[in-house]
């Protein structure tokens, strides 16, 4: 099955997944190989995969591993048009819907797609929503684009419609890495009203309350990093929830 469809499957039953990411850039083998050993005995959905500055040789060999390793999805999250691993098993084809830098909207994609083209991969393309989080992150430096004020949700929502209306399959917003503040529920909320398509969150989250939050306002995927590169073994409690639905 297509990872979009297994995407499309859990909002249509009404259930919610979790998608561990692992940013290479961020983690030593000793912790790599304990967040695999957590994701393993955990209750989760999809592993993203991806960095500012993965190395094409070290990126294939972590995917070769944790394919080998785990029995879930391995999704490219690029920080870069061509961090393009065929080893993996889909790729999110980002558009950067929040901001207006022409490069993050098309450019790097006409760049990539012949890339796409012969990895073989499964491309997801999604609207990409980047809020403000409470300090400054790696996307919106790199991307040289302005985040979303938290407290404008009609703002995300228009942006959301207009991605869906574009054709993407998924949206995606994101606090970004290493976010004080999590998206607001408010904002969720009214995002998830204007689009059909399934709905990703992710950034600042690091306590069951504000996972449950997140899902609670319409969250389909919940994607968490940093709290579970300081602790492997959160992908456990927070696997938990999700297979007990503790969200409903």
């Amino acid at each position: 099955m297509k990872v979009i469809d297994q995407m499309l499957e859990l909002k249509n039953r009404n259930e919610k997944g979790l998608a561990v990411l692992i940013d290479p850039d961020k983690i030593n083998n000793s912790k790599k190989n304990e967040l695999i050993a957590a994701c393993n005995a955990s209750h989760i959905s999809f592993i993203f995969y991806g960095g500012s500055l993965v190395q094409e040789e070290q990126a294939n060999k972590h995917i070769k591993e944790l394919k080998e390793s785990v029995n879930v999805p391995v999704v490219i999250f690029p920080g870069h048009p061509l961090q393009i691993y065929p080893n993996a098993d889909a790729i999110l084809l980002l558009s950067l819907i929040s901001g207006r830098n022409p490069e993050f909207l098309i450019g790097h994609h006409v760049v990539a797609a012949p890339y796409l083209k012969k990895s073989g991969l499964e491309v997801i393309s999604t609207g990409y929503l980047l809020v403000d989080g409470g300090v400054p992150t790696s996307a919106s430096y790199m991307s040289n684009t302005t985040p979303i004020p938290r407290d404008k949700p009609d703002i995300a929502a228009c942006t959301a419609l207009a991605g869906s209306m574009l054709g993407h399959d998924l949206i995606y917003m994101d606090a970004g890495s290493g976010a004080k503040i999590p998206i607001s529920h408010e904002m969720i909320k009214q995002v998830k009203k204007s689009i059909d398509s399934p709905l990703i969150v992710g950034g600042g989250i690091r306590t069951k309350e504000q996972l449950y939050d997140a899902c609670n306002a319409g969250g389909d995927i919940i994607v968490v990093g940093n709290a579970f590169e300081n602790d492997p073994q959160m992908i456990l409690e927070f696997g938990d929830f999700f297979k007990s639905k503790a969200y409903i």
